[in-house]
């Protein structure tokens, strides 16, 4: 009877072995087995027990297909909820695509790497989101998308694509020799709308299990209202920061970016120049042509201004017909020197008007510098903008200076200056 249990035994560890079950799974069964016919050896008829023990084996065998799917099933429901809450826990659309990359490069054992790029499907554009590899090095991008490589064609036709080797596959015809392994494209969608595509690449080449196939459409599923919702999300918090008539930033950023120059400058102890301008007679043109003539005017002033500054300057626009520029780093004679060549830049600009009038624009400024004229930010933007009125009702189409530490403004002074 040992003999006959052990031939069993052996006959099902050799069938388990076929299977997809972990070594520590196939000996946990092996013993549910040994175990059950050891009962059945206690208490069936002995002609029998054989015939017994032999149907126990292959009832469990027969299961094993059907515990190795719950265990699946289990898994991947454990991983939806671990994506439900690092994909939801931020609106911020850069740490979502970075929870979504660190996400995908779990699921499968074996990844290479993962890519995202948004998407603009009326527009046809690419954008790059996030990437990570299995070196943990983030935001390293293989190339640029080919026209008609993977990542184009899922975009473009919202389907997913398997490529079991990159080697020998249409879409990587011409990509270089060192490209190897399999790569899954699988299009980010929203109701329909294709929003961003994820490629997860591995080094080996062959067709991905139904089962990372199953988790890679749960994590796309789960990123894709995740990147929705942060997309909307940075719009209308950028909506909220940008001036609605210019596409400046508005005066809620302004004062945002001014303290933030402000802190880095005391850390630093480094200057920075506030510019507070307006248009000359821009009163007349909103009398001429209308208010929807003067916002046009206004948009196209501050936008030809905005060109050419560097990228750490900050125009905003801080009500009416008047911006505010924030020179970063930037000290008295620098600032005369910038403010010299946006007079220089303005006397050669003209705008057409609809009455075929072209209109040749002025701008009037003062200038701040911190600490020279002052110590904090409502006090550089007090100095600045007493220096402008100055400059208006002395010296109008000039930038003048602050006086060192302005006191309180006298609005009376200031009655017929705009």
């Amino acid at each position: 009877m040992k003999d006959h249990r052990l031939e069993i035994l052996v006959q099902a560890r050799k069938r388990l072995g076929e299977g997809t079950l972990s070594p520590a799974d196939q000996n946990n069964l092996l013993q549910l087995i040994d175990i059950l016919m050891l009962s059945v050896s206690r208490y069936s008829n002995p002609a029998s027990v054989t015939n017994d023990m032999r149907s126990v084996a292959e009832n469990i065998l027969e299961k094993q297909a059907l515990l190795e799917m719950l265990r699946q099933q289990a898994n991947e429901l454990d991983a939806l909820k671990k994506l439900s809450i690092n994909l939801t826990s931020s609106l911020d659309l850069p740490t979502v695509l970075e929870a979504v990359v660190t996400e995908a490069m779990n699921l499968l054992q074996d990844a290479r790497a993962v890519h995202i790029f948004l998407y603009d499907e009326d527009y046809d554009i690419l954008e790059f989101g996030a990437a990570l590899n299995n070196k943990g090095e983030r935001d390293k991008s293989l190339s640029e998308p080919r026209p008609n490589g993977l990542t184009h064609t899922v975009a473009r036709t919202g389907e997913r694509i398997v490529v079991p080797d990159i080697k020998d596959h249409p879409l990587y015809e011409g990509v270089p020799v060192d490209w190897d392994g399999s790569v899954i494209g699988i299009p980010l969608t929203m109701k329909d709308k294709v929003v961003g595509v994820m490629n997860l690449s591995r080094s080996r080449t062959g067709h991905f299990s139904p089962s990372d196939l199953r988790l890679i459409g749960l994590l796309a599923n789960q990123a894709s209202v995740a990147i929705v919702n942060a997309s909307i999300h940075e719009k209308v918090s950028k909506q909220a920061y940008s001036d609605t008539v210019t596409g400046l930033p508005n005066r809620r950023a302004l004062d945002e970016h001014l303290e933030n120059e402000w802190r880095n400058a005391r850390k630093e102890g480094k200057p920075f120049a506030v510019v507070m301008m307006d248009l000359d007679g821009f009163k007349v043109i909103n009398d001429t042509y209308g208010h929807a003539e003067g916002d046009k005017v206004l948009r196209i002033t501050f936008s030809f201004i905005s060109q050419g500054l560097r990228s750490s300057d900050f125009l905003a626009r801080y009500g009416g017909d008047e911006v505010t520029l924030i020179l970063n780093q930037t000290d008295t004679s620098s600032a005369l020197l910038v403010t010299q060549k946006l007079r220089e830049k303005l006397e050669n600009f003209r705008i057409t008007m609809v009455d075929g009038r072209e209109l040749v624009l002025t701008m009037t400024g003062g200038i701040a510098v911190y600490p020279i004229h002052a110590s904090t930010t409502t006090g550089l933007i007090r100095a600045a903008d007493e220096a402008l009125y100055r400059a208006k009702k002395y010296n109008r189409g000039e930038f003048m200076l602050a006086r060192n530490m302005t006191g309180p403004l006298n609005p009376s002074s200031l009655a017929g200056l705009g």
